[in-house]
């Protein structure tokens, strides 16, 4: 069967969800993608090949998961809604036998999930629901140490944040966490009408390249909590919005001296390794690494 044929266009899709009776969430952030053009250009822009394995978080229907089987060496989909996770073997069958031992389908929460079976994923490519986005790439960056790269599709301020740059004003917790991990870029825009049903709201990819963190003597953990408190009150400057995390302002204004960073200054100005810098300097010492 032709990769034309196996792919699924916009009857395929209506088709598929009738026969299970689903009718998309916003619950769940479902909207299918009904357009092959575009799955075939995430798995294009994702450049993964015959050596990867490929986490896919929601894989709906199928029509991304039909797309990656004959790229990749393995796609372990992690699906949380029972009868899409029981479906989408049955349609890899039927629509690509040769590649159905390829497919994995793990029935679990991607924001949960601990392990995945089979060998080491190294890809993360998923559309992913706006919801839920960044937690659950944060989450498997986190987990899976073996994920060297993601393209993820989410919707388009989503997007923006994710890859906002130090001085922006979307600048925030979503993009100084990803920078953690690596690097993360937007790879282009993504118009509604690819989807069933059509959203509200226009959608874009992220591209990410897992790095290497700063170097700090302070755990993950650390670091996050001095970003969430910077944060939590971003028009504040760092000396007063990391005040409660250090115990006071004056314990905050000397934890910012001793890493280099004007207590004036606010989180939005930052980049990752500055807040990894002030992490090492809590007054009382650091708690307990992860």
């Amino acid at each position: 069967m032709g990769d034309t044929q196996a792919l699924l266009g916009p009857a395929d899709v209506r088709e598929l969800a009738a026969a299970l009776n689903i009718r998309p969430t916003k619950t769940l952030g479902q909207n299918f993608v009904i357009d092959a053009n575009t799955v075939r250009r995430i798995v294009r822009v994702a450049d993964v090949g015959p050596d990867d394995v490929v986490v896919e978080v929601g894989p709906g229907l199928g029509s991304l998961t039909l797309a990656l089987l004959p790229e990749v060496r393995q796609v372990t989909a992690v699906e949380i809604d029972p009868p899409l996770a029981a479906a989408l073997p049955v349609t890899v069958a039927a629509r690509a036998p040769e590649l159905a031992d390829r497919l994995t389908v793990v029935r679990d929460d991607a924001m949960r999930v601990a392990e995945l079976p089979g060998p080491a994923p190294t890809a993360l490519v998923a559309n992913l629901p706006y919801n839920v986005a960044v937690p659950v790439v944060l989450h498997l960056l986190a987990t899976f140490p073996s994920l060297t790269r993601a393209l993820v599709m989410v919707q388009a301020e989503v997007a923006d944040r994710m890859t906002a740059a130090p001085g922006s004003k979307i600048y925030g917790v979503p993009s100084v966490k990803l920078a953690w991990y690596g690097d993360a870029r937007r790879a282009g825009p993504v118009g509604r009408a690819v989807f069933w049903p059509v959203p509200n709201v226009d959608s874009g990819l992220v591209a990410f390249r897992r790095g290497v963190p700063p170097e700090t003597t302070a755990s993950r953990a650390e670091v996050f909590a001095v970003v969430d408190a910077a944060f939590a009150q971003r028009r504040k400057t760092l000396r007063a919005a990391l005040a409660g995390w250090a115990g006071s302002a004056a314990a905050a204004e000397e934890a910012l001296r001793a890493a280099g960073v004007d207590p004036k200054m606010r989180g939005e100005a930052l980049d990752v390794a500055a807040f990894a810098r002030i992490a090492q300097y809590r007054p009382g010492g650091a708690t307990e690494p992860e």
